[in-house]
């Protein structure tokens, strides 16, 4: 497969993305979502890191330009998986990291078309939507309960966070500087389990998801607890009737950012390895140990990508 770059927006096209098509013969495709922009340094990096798999890349996001996630159409996905169909792409799958994470698991479970499914530090539940609008100085701030994605004009049911506007914020703010770190709600997210046990309806459906599925996590996430989310995943994966095949790749060290290391190296050529220090605090007290969890994620995701 052979082409150039091209652009979509909602307003014509019924999603925001960017296509990078490999620059040789492929016939296989992601669609990646990466950082608050589908034309951004991350995602750039990251299909570029893709490309050199042999792998084009349909990278999407919510807008133009905007890390908030709320009231998504998941039928966006399909009409990128339309798009790629039709560049002549047999193989098709999703890669997602952080909320996206969880993004991509739902795609999965809607589309069967997509056979490999990549999950870099995901819930296993539906999120409650954000914002990033800066509403009073807040960085961000949750819907007026309201689902971070919907399918057919539907929300999907959600977990809804424990706090509200402004105390969420001021909350995620106590607990980084409580933990020496930049970014960090793993207490907030365990405290609206602890109001709102999830409920079956909340919860994603991955036992629907098709072919190989990979869920990628370190115990030191700081975010939210994911090892435990991938655990209860794998957990209703044996309890259920399913056709993928599951990986879990659980990791000590890594922090919420356990991407390949070139790929990250991509993202940020002078300091990759201190940005994670520079975010987390068990990136600075274990620098090693979290570099060699990327590395091990480098060479296994390269297999398991050739494989596919």
């Amino acid at each position: 497969m052979f082409g150039k770059k091209q652009v979509f927006r909602i307003g014509s096209d019924g999603f925001n993305g960017a296509w990078y098509p490999c620059s040789t013969i492929s016939d296989r495709a992601v669609i990646l979502m990466l950082g608050d922009s589908a034309e951004d340094r991350m995602a750039k990096s990251g299909a570029k890191w893709l490309n050199g798999q042999n792998v084009s890349v349909m990278a999407m996001s919510p807008d133009k330009k905007d890390y908030g996630h709320h009231s998504y159409p998941l039928e966006r996905f399909g009409k990128a998986i339309a798009f790629m169909r039709a560049q002549g792409c047999r193989k098709l799958g999703v890669v997602g990291a952080s909320t996206t994470g969880m993004m991509a698991l739902l795609a999965a479970s809607y589309y069967p078309e997509l056979s490999l499914t990549i999950a870099i530090s995901p819930p296993d539940f539906v999120m409650e939507g954000f914002y990033r609008d800066g509403k009073d100085g807040a960085t961000e701030r949750p819907g007026d309960y309201e689902s971070s994605v919907t399918w057919h004009g539907k929300p999907l049911p959600f977990l809804p966070y424990a706090y509200r506007h402004p105390e969420y914020w001021q909350k995620l703010r106590e607990e980084a500087k409580a933990g020496g770190d930049k970014v960090a709600s793993r207490r907030m997210f365990d405290e609206s389990e602890k109001r709102h046990p999830i409920e079956e309806s909340e919860r994603i459906k991955v036992e629907r998801i098709r072919g190989k599925l990979i869920f990628i996590g370190a115990e030191d996430d700081v975010l939210w607890d994911t090892c435990r989310y991938i655990r209860r995943m794998e957990a209703r994966l044996a309890e259920m009737p399913h056709d993928c095949t599951c990986e879990s790749w659980l990791y000590e060290h890594g922090t919420h950012f356990v991407f390949p290391d070139s790929m990250l190296r991509m993202m940020l050529p002078v300091g990759s390895g201190l940005l994670v220090s520079f975010m987390f605090k068990a990136g600075k007290e274990h620098k090693r140990q979290c570099r060699e969890t990327r590395l091990d994620i480098d060479r296994r995701l390269r297999t398991a990508l050739a494989e596919w």
